[in-house]
């Protein structure tokens, strides 16, 4: 965890967060104590487990549990489930030097609602159990990209949809297969050999939003790379101008 200083970002008309802290590490517990020193985030409690909490803290009300996430994962998990069957109005958190996506998806049926690095710095740490309070789920930013560049799996493989690029092959399907505008205009650009950076910026969004395109596409036609798409996409996407009013939500045969 980053003790770089930062400006206080307590307010004083906002109602102090009960927050217990679960670590058996007494480390962790100084550090993050001093990274929520003056802001609304009030440690009540820091405790080692969930079964020392009664004994420090019996009549507090609790708002939010912050897990120390760098132990046993068995451990992690049993704390979420245990605070979250005890307390569940109250939110938690746990901090990692890193998770995976197996963990993340354990933590969250736990009743884990948010997940933060322990290198962040005090302001996103902050900002992160702010989000939490307000309802909202927090992931780190490399989770969510390894989430997005996970392939999707695919247990029964559609062949491209027009027998004339690849012959003999029919759709299975009988019914078109149905594109967005926005996802029409990426394909146009596909069909041009644009790479995603480019599109990026023709387009003016994100690139990893290009990506998200691009992989929803694949699977809507039933294409196994973007070349198969620009294949398709020559044959059975409209002759038409390529601006986004033109292009409007439609199905392509």
């Amino acid at each position: 965890m980053s003790y770089e200083a930062a400006r206080p970002i307590a307010n004083n008309n906002v109602r102090s967060v009960n927050t217990v802290l679960i670590s058996k590490n007494g480390l962790i517990c100084t550090g993050i104590k001093r990274l929520l020193d003056r802001s609304s985030y009030s440690i009540v409690s820091a405790i080692p487990d969930m079964a020392a909490l009664s004994n420090h803290c019996p009549d507090a009300e609790t708002d939010l549990f912050i897990i120390d996430g760098d132990r046993p994962v068995e451990q992690t998990i049993a704390a979420a489930t245990h605070a979250r069957a005890t307390y569940p109005m109250s939110r938690i958190v746990v901090i990692a030097s890193q998770f995976d996506l197996d963990f993340v998806r354990r933590g969250h049926a736990a009743g884990v609602n948010g997940f933060c690095l322990s290198g962040s710095s005090r302001d996103v740490l902050i900002t992160s159990l702010e989000l939490v309070t307000l309802g909202e789920g927090v992931l780190p930013p490399v989770v969510m990209t390894s989430l997005l560049n996970r392939p999707e799996p695919d247990p029964a493989p559609k062949p491209l949809l027009d027998g004339r690029i690849r012959a003999g092959m029919r759709a299975d399907d009988p019914k078109a297969t149905k594109l967005s505008a926005r996802e029409a205009e990426v394909l146009r650009h596909l069909m041009g050999g644009a790479a995603n950076k480019v599109i990026a910026r023709e387009l003016d969004v994100a690139e990893v939003t290009v990506k998200v395109h691009v992989k929803t596409i694949l699977r809507k036609i039933g294409a196994a790379n973007r070349t198969q798409a620009a294949m398709w996409a020559s044959v059975n996407l409209p002759a038409n101008s390529g601006s986004s009013d033109s292009l409007g939500p439609h199905y392509l045969r």
